[in-house]
């Protein structure tokens, strides 16, 4: 069986401090080149809680979107080993099927034109106690799991390993599905990296997917007229942030800059004139403690 090695620990600390920042180094200049310290601090942390050996690389570090800071941030994420893995380890793992893809087809993806397999389905079995195979199968599809060049971009062309690997990407997804079906208590519900990854960014605090799709019509300026009361309405009564309407209506339309400014306006101007140097709650940093994770079915 495959398994993780696991971290021998000294009260409580991962080893010695100098195999520690040995392993750190290792880390960076290997596994993780370019990650930071932090980045790599985070890694360890995740593995030492976990109980994993990190030189095996069972996360990966994802950089996501923060549209509450308005910039990149690094978030480790397990990777699609670590949930094979962890499946292995309950002994009811009795394998997976070969990926099973449907047509070829080719769409208009941002700025290209990309060929890819409408969907993979997988399986994945597991033994049960009375020795009968129960099957769980996945089906997912390319167009709404493929990951665009960066999350806060708006050109919806997929990444270069996307490009490159059309079938292998998606079956990592599919493999994925299978597996938290199959296994719940080992895999747990978050996705994995190769799901999330260049398509994903972080509202407050919470992680939304970013669904991978064509270019969306303009909003019709006659219905935002009419619902844009609405929307102030909501924004002022607490129950929604104006970034949080935003991406609402953004959902169904793309909205002009003008029209964003229309949403956000009255309320940006209402704060700078309360405290012009009151740090706001969009700058309000993110607690990446907080286990209240909301991701894509």
């Amino acid at each position: 069986m495959n398994q993780v090695a696991r971290i021998p620990q000294r009260d409580g600390a991962l080893v010695t401090a100098e195999q520690a920042e040995a392993i750190r180094k290792a880390l960076q200049s290997s596994l993780y080149p370019g990650a930071s310290d932090a980045s790599v601090d985070m890694v360890l942390a995740y593995c030492k809680a976990a109980g994993l050996d990190p030189m095996q690389k069972p996360v990966h570090i994802v950089p996501m979107w923060d549209s509450k800071s308005r910039q990149t941030r690094d978030v480790v994420m397990p990777g699609i080993g670590l949930y094979r893995t962890n499946a292995a380890r309950t002994g009811q793992f009795a394998g997976m099927s070969e990926p099973e893809f449907g047509p070829m087809v080719t769409e208009k993806l941002g700025t290209r034109e990309v060929t890819f397999p409408e969907w993979c389905r997988v399986t994945a079995y597991r033994q049960l106690p009375s020795g009968h195979i129960a099957e769980f199968t996945a089906t997912e599809y390319w167009i709404e799991n493929y990951a665009i060049k960066g999350g806060k971009e708006q050109d919806q062309a997929p990444n270069a390993m996307w490009s490159k690997r059309v079938r292998g990407q998606i079956a990592k997804c599919a493999q994925a599905q299978a597996l938290r079906m199959a296994f719940p208590e080992a895999v747990g519900s978050a996705p994995t990296a190769e799901e999330m990854e260049g398509k994903a960014f972080i509202e407050g605090e919470t992680i939304v997917a970013q669904p991978a799709r064509t270019e969306l019509p303009a909003y019709p300026a006659v219905d935002f007229e009419k619902n844009l009361p609405m929307w102030r309405g909501v924004i002022e009564s607490g129950r929604k942030t104006a970034d949080e309407i935003v991406a609402m209506v953004s959902s169904k339309g793309r909205l002009s800059e003008e029209q964003t400014k229309k949403i956000r306006a009255p309320f940006e101007a209402a704060q700078e004139a309360t405290d012009p140097n009151q740090q706001s709650a969009d700058d309000a940093p993110i607690d990446w403690n907080d286990d209240q994770q909301e991701t894509r079915a």
